[in-house]
């Protein structure tokens, strides 16, 4: 994907770039690709890839849920800024909280920050299950999303508790997904979601298939929940 047709594929989805947004999608292109030189941060380096599977594929769940209202939004293990940095070009009015396990992926984001000039948006160096049992953070978000980050089951345990009452927790998942929402029907009873809705689609040009999983928080999280870091992954709820 070109960035000519990057920027057609989001006019048809209804989301309209302006030159300035163009220009900083861009310069995270390039800043990603020079940093990805000196650390990990992601395989996927050409720019038609950058642009379809890291931009396009992260703001994708605007295709299905309004980011033009006021929100606070928490990405959960956003690693090179995916789906949060996208998004806050595209939305600039929201507010994003970052949170990352990795100290250097934080570098790389307050950088990136910096350059493309963003602000209301916040980087936190921790791990997502301690996140979710401080009092500052713990469900204070409108939207927590997650993108590829780990089975539905076990992202349900790390996003739920960010989420506030009536916010909700949406999943960027890939085909997998249907057995992952039966695997996951336990855990987001328990953690005080129920299923919003789950839309599929799949993206252009190389038509690999996406869902996004929108779970509405009706009610609170158990306090016991995020279990100790580390628990989630190996035991999750079933």
């Amino acid at each position: 994907m070109n960035v000519q047709r990057f920027v057609e594929a989001l006019h048809e989805q209804g989301i309209e770039l302006t030159e300035e947004q163009i220009n900083q999608f861009e310069l995270y292109f390039q800043t990603l690709v020079e940093w990805n030189a000196k650390m990990n941060l992601t395989s996927l380096v050409s720019k038609e890839d950058v642009y379809l599977k890291h931009f396009y594929d992260s703001i994708s769940s605007a295709f299905y849920y309004d980011f033009t209202k006021p929100l606070h939004i928490c990405d959960v293990g956003a690693g090179a800024g995916f789906p949060g940095i996208p998004l806050k070009i595209c939305f600039p009015h929201v507010q994003i909280s970052i949170v990352d396990s990795l100290k250097k992926r934080i570098g790389f984001l307050e950088h990136l920050r910096k350059i493309l000039n963003l602000e209301k948006v916040f980087f936190y160096h921790d791990r997502a299950e301690n996140f979710g049992q401080n009092p500052d953070f713990r469900e204070q978000f409108d939207v927590v999303m997650a993108r590829a980050v780990a089975r539905l089951s076990v992202l349900s345990e790390l996003c739920l508790p960010l989420a506030k009452e009536n916010g909700v927790f949406i999943a960027m998942k890939g085909a997998q997904s249907k057995e992952e929402y039966k695997d996951a029907q336990k855990a987001l009873q328990i953690l005080g979601g129920e299923t919003a809705e789950i839309k599929s689609f799949h993206l252009p040009v190389e038509k690999s298939e996406r869902t996004i999983v929108i779970v509405k928080k009706c009610k609170k999280t158990p306090k016991k929940y995020p279990r100790k870091a580390g628990t989630p992954n190996r035991d999750p709820i079933k």
